[in-house]
Protein backbone atom coordinates (compact mmCIF):
# COMPACT_ATOMS: atom_id res chain seq x y z
CA UNK A 1 0.00 0.00 0.00
CA UNK A 2 2.93 2.27 0.57
CA UNK A 3 3.92 2.79 -2.97
CA UNK A 4 -0.24 3.18 -3.79
CA UNK A 5 -1.78 5.85 -4.46
CA UNK A 6 -5.34 4.28 -3.26
CA UNK A 7 -6.13 3.03 0.42
CA UNK A 8 -8.36 0.70 -1.17
CA UNK A 9 -7.29 0.18 -4.64
CA UNK A 10 -10.02 -2.76 -5.95
CA UNK A 11 -12.72 -0.95 -4.50
CA UNK A 12 -12.05 2.70 -5.30
CA UNK A 13 -11.67 2.33 -8.92
CA UNK A 14 -14.36 -0.53 -8.79
CA UNK A 15 -16.02 -0.18 -12.80
CA UNK A 16 -19.17 1.95 -12.38
CA UNK A 17 -21.89 -1.00 -13.51
CA UNK A 18 -20.01 -3.52 -11.02
CA UNK A 19 -20.88 -0.70 -7.75
CA UNK A 20 -24.20 -0.06 -8.97
CA UNK A 21 -24.90 -3.77 -8.82
CA UNK A 22 -22.93 -3.56 -5.44
CA UNK A 23 -25.08 -0.93 -4.02
CA UNK A 24 -28.00 -2.65 -4.87
CA UNK A 25 -27.78 -5.31 -3.24
CA UNK A 26 -25.91 -3.76 -0.32
CA UNK A 27 -29.90 -1.55 -0.39
CA UNK A 28 -31.93 -4.28 -0.37
CA UNK A 29 -30.00 -5.82 2.82
CA UNK A 30 -30.38 -2.17 4.40
CA UNK A 31 -34.07 -1.40 3.61
CA UNK A 32 -35.17 -4.99 4.87
CA UNK A 33 -32.94 -4.85 8.15
CA UNK A 34 -34.42 -0.85 8.82
CA UNK A 35 -37.97 -2.58 8.09
CA UNK A 36 -37.85 -5.50 10.58
CA UNK A 37 -35.80 -3.63 13.19
CA UNK A 38 -37.22 0.05 13.63
CA UNK A 39 -40.48 1.12 14.74
CA UNK A 40 -39.98 4.28 12.28
CA UNK A 41 -39.04 2.79 9.40
CA UNK A 42 -41.87 0.11 9.67
CA UNK A 43 -44.37 2.89 10.44
CA UNK A 44 -42.57 4.72 7.53
CA UNK A 45 -42.75 2.48 4.78
CA UNK A 46 -46.27 0.76 5.63
CA UNK A 47 -47.81 4.65 5.57
CA UNK A 48 -46.38 5.22 2.50
CA UNK A 49 -47.50 1.61 0.96
CA UNK A 50 -44.27 0.78 0.30
CA UNK A 51 -42.33 -2.70 1.02
CA UNK A 52 -38.53 -3.42 0.67
CA UNK A 53 -38.98 -6.18 -1.75
CA UNK A 54 -40.33 -3.35 -4.27
CA UNK A 55 -36.67 -2.65 -4.82
CA UNK A 56 -35.70 -4.04 -7.92
CA UNK A 57 -33.25 -1.69 -9.41
CA UNK A 58 -31.65 1.72 -7.64
CA UNK A 59 -33.84 3.94 -9.13
CA UNK A 60 -36.73 2.31 -7.15
CA UNK A 61 -35.34 4.32 -3.70
CA UNK A 62 -37.54 7.24 -5.28
CA UNK A 63 -40.85 4.64 -4.06
CA UNK A 64 -40.03 5.60 -0.41
CA UNK A 65 -40.35 8.09 1.89
CA UNK A 66 -37.77 11.00 2.62
CA UNK A 67 -36.88 11.36 6.13
CA UNK A 68 -35.26 14.88 7.11
CA UNK A 69 -33.44 16.79 10.84
CA UNK A 70 -37.34 17.36 11.91
CA UNK A 71 -38.35 13.65 11.62
CA UNK A 72 -35.13 12.23 13.05
CA UNK A 73 -35.68 15.39 15.93
CA UNK A 74 -39.63 14.02 16.56
CA UNK A 75 -38.98 10.46 16.31
CA UNK A 76 -35.63 10.61 18.59
CA UNK A 77 -38.28 12.70 21.65
CA UNK A 78 -40.64 9.77 21.24
CA UNK A 79 -38.36 7.07 22.51
CA UNK A 80 -35.49 8.55 24.02
CA UNK A 81 -32.27 8.27 24.07
CA UNK A 82 -31.88 6.71 20.19
CA UNK A 83 -35.26 7.28 19.07
CA UNK A 84 -37.00 4.44 17.32
CA UNK A 85 -35.07 5.32 13.95
CA UNK A 86 -32.38 3.13 15.94
CA UNK A 87 -32.40 -0.22 13.87
CA UNK A 88 -30.18 -2.14 17.28
CA UNK A 89 -30.71 -1.97 20.72
CA UNK A 90 -28.61 0.36 22.76
CA UNK A 91 -26.34 -1.94 24.24
CA UNK A 92 -25.12 -2.56 20.81
CA UNK A 93 -24.12 1.58 20.24
CA UNK A 94 -19.92 1.82 21.08
CA UNK A 95 -20.03 5.61 20.12
CA UNK A 96 -22.76 8.21 19.95
CA UNK A 97 -21.91 12.30 18.40
CA UNK A 98 -24.79 14.69 18.57
CA UNK A 99 -25.53 18.01 16.60
CA UNK A 100 -28.05 21.31 17.92
CA UNK A 101 -30.58 22.23 15.36
CA UNK A 102 -32.41 25.56 15.93
CA UNK A 103 -34.59 24.05 18.75
CA UNK A 104 -31.08 23.38 20.53
CA UNK A 105 -32.53 19.83 21.24
CA UNK A 106 -29.20 17.59 20.30
CA UNK A 107 -29.90 14.75 17.66
CA UNK A 108 -28.11 11.98 18.35
CA UNK A 109 -25.82 9.75 15.97
CA UNK A 110 -25.50 6.25 17.12
CA UNK A 111 -22.73 3.76 16.02
CA UNK A 112 -22.66 0.26 16.53
CA UNK A 113 -18.39 -1.02 16.62
CA UNK A 114 -18.90 -2.21 12.65
CA UNK A 115 -20.17 0.92 12.04
CA UNK A 116 -17.52 2.69 13.84
CA UNK A 117 -14.82 0.68 12.01
CA UNK A 118 -15.95 1.28 8.90
CA UNK A 119 -16.52 4.57 9.24
CA UNK A 120 -12.81 5.11 10.39
CA UNK A 121 -11.62 2.82 7.40
CA UNK A 122 -13.15 5.60 5.06
CA UNK A 123 -11.44 8.26 6.85
CA UNK A 124 -8.40 6.47 6.23
CA UNK A 125 -9.21 6.74 2.58
CA UNK A 126 -10.06 10.11 2.14
CA UNK A 127 -7.07 11.24 4.18
CA UNK A 128 -4.91 8.87 2.15
CA UNK A 129 -6.19 10.26 -1.01
CA UNK A 130 -5.51 13.87 0.35
CA UNK A 131 -1.86 12.80 0.31
CA UNK A 132 -1.51 11.50 4.20
CA UNK A 133 1.01 8.63 4.91
CA UNK A 134 2.81 6.83 7.54
CA UNK A 135 5.80 9.56 7.85
CA UNK A 136 3.46 12.67 8.36
CA UNK A 137 2.52 14.47 11.55
CA UNK A 138 -1.04 15.18 11.81
CA UNK A 139 -2.81 17.39 13.95
CA UNK A 140 -6.71 16.85 14.34
CA UNK A 141 -7.81 20.44 15.35
CA UNK A 142 -11.71 19.52 15.75
CA UNK A 143 -13.77 19.43 19.02
CA UNK A 144 -13.75 16.21 20.50
CA UNK A 145 -16.77 17.16 22.10
CA UNK A 146 -19.75 15.45 20.61
CA UNK A 147 -18.94 16.42 17.32
CA UNK A 148 -18.81 13.32 14.96
CA UNK A 149 -16.09 14.72 12.91
CA UNK A 150 -13.82 14.26 16.39
CA UNK A 151 -13.00 10.67 16.23
CA UNK A 152 -11.64 10.76 12.82
CA UNK A 153 -8.10 11.21 14.15
CA UNK A 154 -8.41 7.45 14.60
CA UNK A 155 -8.50 7.01 11.06
CA UNK A 156 -5.28 8.83 10.66
CA UNK A 157 -3.97 6.77 13.26
CA UNK A 158 -5.24 3.40 11.77
CA UNK A 159 -3.19 4.79 8.69
CA UNK A 160 0.26 5.01 10.27
CA UNK A 161 0.06 8.67 10.74
CA UNK A 162 1.67 10.43 13.72
CA UNK A 163 -1.21 12.08 15.21
CA UNK A 164 -1.56 14.89 17.76
CA UNK A 165 -4.97 15.43 19.11
CA UNK A 166 -5.17 18.98 19.44
CA UNK A 167 -8.94 19.60 19.70
CA UNK A 168 -10.11 23.34 19.72
CA UNK A 169 -7.70 24.97 21.48
CA UNK A 170 -7.11 28.62 21.26
CA UNK A 171 -4.82 30.06 18.75
CA UNK A 172 -2.03 31.13 20.52
CA UNK A 173 -1.67 27.61 21.89
CA UNK A 174 -2.48 25.72 18.68
CA UNK A 175 0.21 27.66 17.04
CA UNK A 176 2.17 26.42 19.64
CA UNK A 177 2.12 23.10 19.31
CA UNK A 178 2.46 23.83 14.84
CA UNK A 179 5.53 25.35 16.23
CA UNK A 180 7.02 22.82 18.52
CA UNK A 181 5.82 19.57 16.91
CA UNK A 182 5.99 20.96 13.10
CA UNK A 183 2.97 18.64 11.66
CA UNK A 184 2.45 18.53 8.04
CA UNK A 185 -0.95 18.15 7.86
CA UNK A 186 -3.97 19.53 9.77
CA UNK A 187 -7.40 19.69 9.42
CA UNK A 188 -9.72 22.68 10.55
CA UNK A 189 -12.48 24.92 8.69
CA UNK A 190 -11.69 27.12 5.64
CA UNK A 191 -12.46 30.27 8.06
CA UNK A 192 -10.46 29.49 10.83
CA UNK A 193 -7.28 28.34 8.35
CA UNK A 194 -7.38 31.94 7.06
CA UNK A 195 -7.82 33.74 10.70
CA UNK A 196 -4.93 31.11 12.20
CA UNK A 197 -2.62 32.46 9.43
CA UNK A 198 -3.58 36.14 10.05
CA UNK A 199 -2.95 35.19 14.13
CA UNK A 200 0.43 33.36 13.28
CA UNK A 201 1.52 36.86 11.05
CA UNK A 202 0.59 39.10 13.66
CA UNK A 203 2.62 36.97 16.10
CA UNK A 204 5.46 37.13 14.17
CA UNK A 205 5.41 33.79 12.76
CA UNK A 206 5.44 32.78 8.82
CA UNK A 207 3.28 30.10 8.08
CA UNK A 208 4.89 29.56 5.13
CA UNK A 209 8.53 29.33 6.08
CA UNK A 210 8.15 29.12 9.95
CA UNK A 211 5.68 25.92 10.46
CA UNK A 212 6.05 22.74 7.93
CA UNK A 213 2.24 22.44 7.32
CA UNK A 214 2.02 21.27 3.87
CA UNK A 215 -1.41 20.43 3.36
CA UNK A 216 -4.49 21.68 4.96
CA UNK A 217 -7.15 19.75 5.23
CA UNK A 218 -10.85 21.38 5.34
CA UNK A 219 -14.44 20.91 6.05
CA UNK A 220 -17.67 22.93 7.42
CA UNK A 221 -17.93 25.13 4.87
CA UNK A 222 -18.10 25.57 0.62
CA UNK A 223 -14.39 27.46 1.19
CA UNK A 224 -12.05 24.63 0.22
CA UNK A 225 -14.19 24.43 -3.17
CA UNK A 226 -14.48 27.77 -3.85
CA UNK A 227 -10.87 28.33 -5.92
CA UNK A 228 -10.25 31.56 -5.38
CA UNK A 229 -10.73 31.17 -1.28
CA UNK A 230 -8.41 27.77 -1.92
CA UNK A 231 -5.97 29.72 -3.78
CA UNK A 232 -5.99 32.90 -0.77
CA UNK A 233 -5.44 30.59 1.66
CA UNK A 234 -2.64 29.06 0.32
CA UNK A 235 -0.65 31.44 -0.69
CA UNK A 236 -0.92 32.28 3.12
CA UNK A 237 0.58 28.74 4.52
CA UNK A 238 2.26 27.59 1.28
CA UNK A 239 0.15 24.56 1.69
CA UNK A 240 -2.18 22.56 -0.48
CA UNK A 241 -5.80 23.17 0.63
CA UNK A 242 -7.98 19.75 0.48
CA UNK A 243 -11.84 19.72 0.72
CA UNK A 244 -13.81 17.32 3.01
CA UNK A 245 -17.61 16.68 3.68
CA UNK A 246 -19.39 15.42 6.56
CA UNK A 247 -22.59 14.96 7.74
CA UNK A 248 -23.78 14.18 11.72
CA UNK A 249 -26.62 12.34 10.73
CA UNK A 250 -24.47 9.67 8.50
CA UNK A 251 -20.85 9.70 10.18
CA UNK A 252 -17.98 12.11 9.88
CA UNK A 253 -16.17 12.60 6.73
CA UNK A 254 -17.92 10.78 3.61
CA UNK A 255 -16.50 12.52 0.90
CA UNK A 256 -13.34 13.98 -0.14
CA UNK A 257 -10.99 15.53 -2.91
CA UNK A 258 -8.31 13.24 -4.42
CA UNK A 259 -4.91 14.71 -6.05
CA UNK A 260 -7.39 16.39 -9.34
CA UNK A 261 -9.45 18.50 -6.36
CA UNK A 262 -11.92 18.40 -8.67
CA UNK A 263 -14.92 17.96 -6.67
CA UNK A 264 -15.20 15.17 -3.41
CA UNK A 265 -15.06 11.52 -4.02
CA UNK A 266 -18.00 10.11 -2.12
CA UNK A 267 -18.00 6.80 -0.64
CA UNK A 268 -20.42 5.22 -2.54
CA UNK A 269 -19.68 1.67 -0.79
CA UNK A 270 -21.79 3.58 1.49
CA UNK A 271 -23.49 5.63 0.46
CA UNK A 272 -26.53 6.00 -2.23
CA UNK A 273 -26.56 10.12 -3.43
CA UNK A 274 -29.42 11.43 -4.84
CA UNK A 275 -29.95 15.36 -5.98
CA UNK A 276 -33.32 16.33 -6.16
CA UNK A 277 -35.01 19.80 -6.79
CA UNK A 278 -36.30 20.88 -3.21
CA UNK A 279 -39.49 22.31 -4.58
CA UNK A 280 -40.89 19.56 -6.72
CA UNK A 281 -38.98 16.77 -4.83
CA UNK A 282 -38.07 15.25 -7.86
CA UNK A 283 -34.68 14.33 -8.85
CA UNK A 284 -32.64 16.53 -11.19
CA UNK A 285 -30.00 15.83 -14.20
CA UNK A 286 -26.01 14.66 -13.36
CA UNK A 287 -24.52 17.91 -12.85
CA UNK A 288 -27.30 20.36 -11.61
CA UNK A 289 -27.78 21.62 -8.67
CA UNK A 290 -30.12 20.32 -6.16
CA UNK A 291 -30.62 19.16 -2.74
CA UNK A 292 -28.08 16.18 -1.91
CA UNK A 293 -30.23 13.41 -0.49
CA UNK A 294 -28.01 10.26 0.98
CA UNK A 295 -29.12 6.88 1.74
CA UNK A 296 -26.70 4.47 4.16
CA UNK A 297 -26.04 1.46 2.77
CA UNK A 298 -24.59 -0.16 5.66
CA UNK A 299 -24.99 1.66 8.61
CA UNK A 300 -27.02 -0.31 11.63
CA UNK A 301 -27.07 1.74 14.52
CA UNK A 302 -29.55 3.89 12.73
CA UNK A 303 -30.34 3.34 9.32
CA UNK A 304 -30.81 7.08 7.20
CA UNK A 305 -33.03 6.52 4.37
CA UNK A 306 -33.81 9.13 2.01
CA UNK A 307 -31.91 11.69 4.34
CA UNK A 308 -32.82 15.34 2.78
CA UNK A 309 -29.54 16.95 3.86
CA UNK A 310 -30.38 20.64 3.30
CA UNK A 311 -26.84 20.66 1.23
CA UNK A 312 -26.85 22.16 -2.12
CA UNK A 313 -24.41 20.97 -4.90
CA UNK A 314 -24.26 18.93 -7.75
CA UNK A 315 -23.05 15.25 -8.30
CA UNK A 316 -20.74 14.03 -11.39
CA UNK A 317 -20.83 10.56 -12.36
CA UNK A 318 -18.09 10.93 -15.09
CA UNK A 319 -14.68 9.61 -14.54
CA UNK A 320 -12.31 11.15 -12.70
CA UNK A 321 -8.81 11.45 -14.37
CA UNK A 322 -6.98 10.24 -10.46
CA UNK A 323 -9.15 6.30 -11.57
CA UNK A 324 -11.32 6.24 -8.94
CA UNK A 325 -14.85 5.40 -9.86
CA UNK A 326 -17.05 6.87 -6.94
CA UNK A 327 -18.66 9.71 -8.13
CA UNK A 328 -18.10 13.68 -7.33
CA UNK A 329 -19.69 16.40 -5.13
CA UNK A 330 -19.74 19.85 -5.43
CA UNK A 331 -21.40 21.65 -2.37
CA UNK A 332 -22.61 25.34 -2.97
CA UNK A 333 -23.87 25.72 0.58
CA UNK A 334 -26.85 25.04 2.68
CA UNK A 335 -30.46 25.92 1.58
CA UNK A 336 -31.16 27.59 4.88
CA UNK A 337 -28.61 29.98 3.69
CA UNK A 338 -29.65 30.58 0.30
CA UNK A 339 -32.07 33.21 -0.18
CA UNK A 340 -33.80 35.04 -3.35
CA UNK A 341 -33.43 38.34 -5.10
CA UNK A 342 -35.96 39.06 -7.55
CA UNK A 343 -36.33 35.56 -8.23
CA UNK A 344 -32.49 34.60 -8.31
CA UNK A 345 -30.89 32.21 -6.13
CA UNK A 346 -28.06 33.56 -4.30
CA UNK A 347 -25.65 31.65 -2.12
CA UNK A 348 -22.85 33.03 0.10
CA UNK A 349 -20.53 30.87 -2.11
CA UNK A 350 -21.07 32.89 -4.57
CA UNK A 351 -20.26 36.04 -3.02
CA UNK A 352 -17.43 34.63 -1.58
CA UNK A 353 -16.33 33.79 -5.24
CA UNK A 354 -16.38 37.18 -5.98
CA UNK A 355 -14.92 38.67 -3.32
CA UNK A 356 -11.85 36.14 -2.86
CA UNK A 357 -11.02 36.93 -6.36
CA UNK A 358 -10.26 40.79 -5.93
CA UNK A 359 -7.31 41.97 -5.24
CA UNK A 360 -8.33 45.21 -3.70
CA UNK A 361 -10.22 42.91 -0.86
CA UNK A 362 -8.82 41.16 2.28
CA UNK A 363 -11.30 38.89 1.26
CA UNK A 364 -13.54 39.08 4.45
CA UNK A 365 -17.00 39.94 3.02
CA UNK A 366 -20.52 39.90 4.99
CA UNK A 367 -24.29 40.04 3.95
CA UNK A 368 -27.02 42.15 5.32
CA UNK A 369 -30.36 40.58 4.28
CA UNK A 370 -33.49 43.07 4.74
CA UNK A 371 -37.01 43.51 3.21
CA UNK A 372 -37.67 46.67 1.02
CA UNK A 373 -41.26 47.44 -0.21
CA UNK A 374 -42.07 43.53 0.56
CA UNK A 375 -38.56 42.26 -1.57
CA UNK A 376 -35.45 40.95 -0.07
CA UNK A 377 -32.86 43.05 -0.75
CA UNK A 378 -28.97 42.47 -0.05
CA UNK A 379 -26.23 44.66 1.12
CA UNK A 380 -22.30 43.58 0.90
CA UNK A 381 -19.80 44.35 3.18
CA UNK A 382 -16.13 44.12 2.18
CA UNK A 383 -12.68 44.78 3.24
CA UNK A 384 -9.96 46.82 1.41
CA UNK A 385 -7.03 45.24 1.36
CA UNK A 386 -4.19 46.88 3.58
CA UNK A 387 -1.84 49.41 1.26
CA UNK A 388 -4.98 49.59 -1.13
CA UNK A 389 -5.10 53.48 -1.17
CA UNK A 390 -8.81 53.43 -4.30
CA UNK A 391 -11.47 54.92 -3.07
CA UNK A 392 -14.34 53.29 -1.54
CA UNK A 393 -16.16 54.76 -4.10
CA UNK A 394 -14.17 53.15 -6.81
CA UNK A 395 -13.95 49.71 -5.16
CA UNK A 396 -17.75 49.74 -4.37
CA UNK A 397 -18.45 49.85 -8.24
CA UNK A 398 -16.39 47.26 -8.99
CA UNK A 399 -17.99 44.79 -6.38
CA UNK A 400 -21.20 45.95 -7.36
CA UNK A 401 -20.66 45.11 -10.98
CA UNK A 402 -18.91 41.75 -10.18
CA UNK A 403 -21.59 40.39 -8.03
CA UNK A 404 -24.16 41.55 -11.05
CA UNK A 405 -22.19 39.38 -13.38
CA UNK A 406 -21.86 36.29 -11.21
CA UNK A 407 -25.55 36.09 -9.57
CA UNK A 408 -27.54 38.15 -12.00
CA UNK A 409 -28.79 40.53 -9.13
CA UNK A 410 -26.98 43.66 -8.00
CA UNK A 411 -26.81 44.22 -4.49
CA UNK A 412 -28.50 47.37 -2.58
CA UNK A 413 -25.26 48.28 -1.31
CA UNK A 414 -21.45 47.80 -1.15
CA UNK A 415 -19.77 49.24 2.16
CA UNK A 416 -16.43 49.16 2.45
CA UNK A 417 -14.44 48.98 5.22
CA UNK A 418 -10.78 49.16 6.23
CA UNK A 419 -8.49 45.90 6.69
CA UNK A 420 -9.30 43.74 10.01
CA UNK A 421 -12.46 45.62 10.88
CA UNK A 422 -15.02 42.43 10.24
CA UNK A 423 -15.12 39.75 12.75
CA UNK A 424 -12.86 36.84 11.95
CA UNK A 425 -13.91 33.16 12.20
CA UNK A 426 -12.41 30.52 15.13
CA UNK A 427 -14.72 27.76 13.57
CA UNK A 428 -17.46 28.13 11.12
CA UNK A 429 -17.90 31.63 9.67
CA UNK A 430 -21.31 33.38 10.07
CA UNK A 431 -21.47 35.39 6.63
CA UNK A 432 -25.49 36.40 7.08
CA UNK A 433 -27.11 39.17 9.23
CA UNK A 434 -30.78 38.32 8.43
CA UNK A 435 -32.85 41.58 9.33
CA UNK A 436 -35.95 40.59 7.44
CA UNK A 437 -37.83 40.22 10.46
CA UNK A 438 -37.54 43.24 11.86
CA UNK A 439 -37.83 45.77 9.14
CA UNK A 440 -41.16 43.58 7.64
CA UNK A 441 -44.35 45.35 8.44
CA UNK A 442 -46.60 43.24 10.90
CA UNK A 443 -49.17 43.39 9.22
CA UNK A 444 -47.34 41.65 6.20
CA UNK A 445 -45.65 39.04 8.96
CA UNK A 446 -49.79 38.26 9.87
CA UNK A 447 -50.84 37.63 6.29
CA UNK A 448 -47.56 35.33 5.41
CA UNK A 449 -48.44 33.51 8.61
CA UNK A 450 -52.03 32.39 7.02
CA UNK A 451 -50.58 32.16 3.84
Amino acid sequence: MMGDKYWNRELETLPHDELEAYQLVQLREHLQFAYSRSGYYKEAFDLHGVKPVDLNRLEDIRKFPFVNKQIERERQLKKPLLGDMAAVDEEDVVFVSASSGSTGIPTVSPFTKTDFDEYQDVQSRLFWAAGMRPKDRYVHALNFTLFVGGPDVIGAQNLGALCIWAGTVPSERLLFILKEFQPTIIWTTPSYAWYLGETARKQGIDPAKDLAIRTIIVAGEPGGSIEATREAIERLWDAKIVDFYGISDIFGACAGMCEERNGLHIAEDHILVEVINPATLEPVADGERGELVLTTLRKSARPMIRFRTGDIGTFDRQPCSCGRTHGRIHIAGRLDDMFIVSGVNVFPSDIEFVVRNMPELTGEYQVTLSNENYATKYKVSVERAEGNEESSEAIAVKVSERLKTRLGVRPSEVSVLEANVLPRATHKAKRIVDLREQNTPKEASVDHARA
